[in-house]
């Protein structure tokens, strides 16, 4: 008789996650956040399970797209009346809701299933570096998803707050 309990509440936790997105690719970085969002990153993944984690991802504005979807891109919506289809540029998109960007490609990524809905709520996409009080709650800042060799869980890390630390050197030395 086999003794396994199961995964427990502490193996569902959930973390949260920051993301710098000034000058990330939007493609890349969607898919990334998706993961994370789908908890794939976990050893306790499964597809009909939502285990994922927060993520908070700041400087949406300077987001890049790469080659000339910047020009031909076009974000589309219908009002549901008889010739209501809405199509709004990059461009514009990217002045007057540049998060509505991120979601859209985290979006795509998802899986289309009961779960897409749930997996977008803990997305927290912010235009400027300012996040407010959600910004306690960061337990992992990354760039390229992987944490920086000093990392400490409780002090709270931002992609600025660690790259003046590299570069003064103040890192932990072990």
């Amino acid at each position: 008789m086999s003794q396994v309990i199961g995964n427990t509440a502490l193996a569902y936790a959930r973390v949260w996650h920051h993301v710098d997105a000034t000058d990330r690719v939007l493609g890349k970085l969607a898919e990334r956040i998706a993961l994370v969002l789908m908890g794939k990153h976990k050893p306790i993944y499964d597809p009909g399970v939502d285990c994922g984690d927060y993520v908070i991802v700041t400087n949406s504005r300077n987001i890049k797209v790469t080659g000339k979807k910047d020009e031909q891109l076009l974000y589309r919506k219908h009002t549901m009346y008889p010739g209501g289809l809405k199509e709004t540029p990059y461009k514009r998109m990217m002045e007057r809701k540049p998060d509505e960007i991120i979601r859209h490609a985290v979006s795509g990524m998802l899986p289309k299933n009961k779960l897409r809905d749930r997996r977008l709520e803990r997305l927290r996409i912010f235009p400027g570096i300012h996040m407010g009080v959600q910004g306690a709650n960061i337990m992992k800042s990354w760039d390229d998803g992987t944490l920086p060799p000093d990392y400490d869980p409780t002090r709270i890390t931002t992609t600025k707050t660690l790259q003046e630390n590299w570069r003064k050197g103040t890192t932990k030395q072990s």
